[in-house]
């Protein structure tokens, strides 16, 4: 149950914080029953902590020769890791049979960077069909649940700005071909934002200056949401973690969860090649024997642009937000009642009111500070993890930009490019133009493959391509 009125009052005035009930006489009860449940979402230990912690949260302070690659499993099994990747393809596949694998999107985020007033997975990104990222993820859900004959329950999770109207897009499209009971919908938790002074700021006179907690906030709502104990009723063995904006991501890859569940990881993750010394990904590195990520912005450019005698970079690893998780490591994280991971600060430009004059401020300047958790922090607190290598054209390309890298235009290509990959392994002539480029828009739905091998079974006559073809293989 929500604290009371006199509960929430007194723990902010505890914590210097009794602004936040400045305009209360002035509410209507609907007003005053938002404002307090934007206080109840406020953990004001933890917010003085970080406060009091100001200016102690200095940049990655670790002596260059003490950051090394980390070790990764290859893309390309050879020698004796053939037998491995096998036994582990076939250790996954056991679990998805047996219905011990869920499948987690992370999907707090809005398509504000794309020009798009929605939920980034209502976003429409396939190059023939224009299906949504939504329909992506469920199609190629349904493939795998097909194709291991399971169950493979599938958790999202929203944000304060994504949750209504995820649910109603999901109840308006039949949940996508998929059971209701097998979509589960979950909350992010929220942080406020501070000004300068400590204070939580005011987003209007009912309202705290919230913002979600971050891709590690995901932990802690899977405990608080009853997600965490309704995955262990179901006798749930591994978490496969993804986020809204990789529509070439796969949901549950047999090899992924075989090779983390074999050796006994508690966090895996994929790496892909980085496509650039200082593209905007975080870095696998090893520090005194454990594994984690570095993010660009931290990273010395020196090492960044480190290159091996042959040429290649040293730190090639780039993070991809894809892993899997056991839920007995997530729950030993949040046991405490509160998420083990560190907090990460940006300073950002915040819309609040002016608690003295009543009036609105729209800064020009970053005036706050908001507080962040990276599920990628988890990897260096388990005691057992790997990172497993991936080819980029199968499994990223991000839609973060409106135009330009990483933007919807780059994640079409990607996608016709690997659709005619996939049919070129198939002994399928795909013609392309003078720069090496499919002549022909090409989309392979997921309920079809999810990959090259799939496809080539599912084929039921090989197609004829011509450029300027649109084609759409179901």
């Amino acid at each position: 149950m929500r604290p009371s009125y006199d509960q929430l009052r007194h723990q902010a005035a505890e914590h210097g914080q009794q602004h936040l009930f400045r305009y209360w006489e002035q509410l209507d009860e609907p007003e005053r029953q938002q404002l307090l449940a934007d206080v109840a979402e406020i953990d004001f230990p933890c917010v003085a902590r970080l406060v009091g912690e100001r200016g102690r949260e200095a940049k990655l302070d670790i002596a260059a020769e003490k950051i090394k690659p980390a070790p990764v499993y290859p893309a390309i099994p050879a020698g004796e890791m053939d037998v491995q990747y096998r036994q582990a393809r076939e250790r996954g596949e056991e679990l998805l049979s047996a219905s011990k694998v869920a499948a987690m999107l992370v999907a707090g985020g809005q398509g504000t960077r794309l020009g798009y007033d929605a939920p980034k997975g209502v976003f429409p990104i396939s190059p023939v069909r224009n299906k949504t990222l939504f329909e992506l993820f469920a199609e190629s859900i349904r493939s795998i649940r097909k194709r291991y004959a399971c169950r493979l329950p599938w958790y999202i999770m929203t944000s304060e700005a994504t949750d209504a109207d995820t649910r109603a897009y999901f109840e308006d499209n039949n949940y996508l071909g998929l059971e209701p009971d097998e979509v589960r919908f979950f909350r992010q938790g929220v942080m406020p934002a501070v000004d300068d002074a400590g204070k939580i700021l005011l987003a209007d006179t009912y309202r705290v200056a919230l913002s979600p907690n971050g891709h590690g906030g995901s932990l802690m709502a899977l405990r608080r949401s009853g997600v965490l104990e309704e995955m262990n009723g179901r006798g749930i063995e591994a978490i496969s973690y993804f986020q809204v904006d990789n529509p070439l991501v796969k949901p549950a890859d047999a090899l992924f969860i075989g090779l983390h569940h074999s050796t006994g990881a508690q966090i895996s993750s994929i790496a892909v090649p980085k496509a650039d010394d200082l593209e905007r990904v975080g870095n696998f590195v090893e520090i005194d024997g454990k594994v984690q990520v570095i993010e660009y912005s931290d990273l010395p450019e020196s090492l960044a642009r480190a290159k091996n005698p042959d040429g290649s970079r040293v730190l090639n690893a780039g993070s991809v937000a894809i892993h899997v998780l056991s839920p007995a490591f997530v729950d030993m994280l949040t046991g405490a009642g509160r998420v083990s991971l560190p907090w990460h600060r940006a300073r950002k430009k915040v819309s609040h009111l002016d608690v003295q004059t009543g009036q609105k401020v729209e800064p020009e300047e970053p005036n706050a500070t908001k507080f962040e958790m990276f599920i990628f922090d988890a990897i260096p607190l388990a005691e057992r993890t790997i990172v497993l290598e991936q080819p980029r054209s199968e499994w990223f390309s991000p839609v973060k930009n409106a135009e330009g890298v990483d933007s919807p235009a780059t994640a079409r290509r990607d996608m016709i490019r690997r659709a005619a990959a996939w049919l070129e392994q198939c002994g399928v002539a795909v013609p392309r133009d003078g720069s090496g480029e499919p002549a022909a828009v090409i989309e392979i739905s997921p309920l079809l493959a999810v990959d090259a091998n799939q496809l080539c079974k599912s084929l039921r006559e090989r197609p004829k391509i011509s450029a300027g073809d649109r084609l759409y293989l179901e």
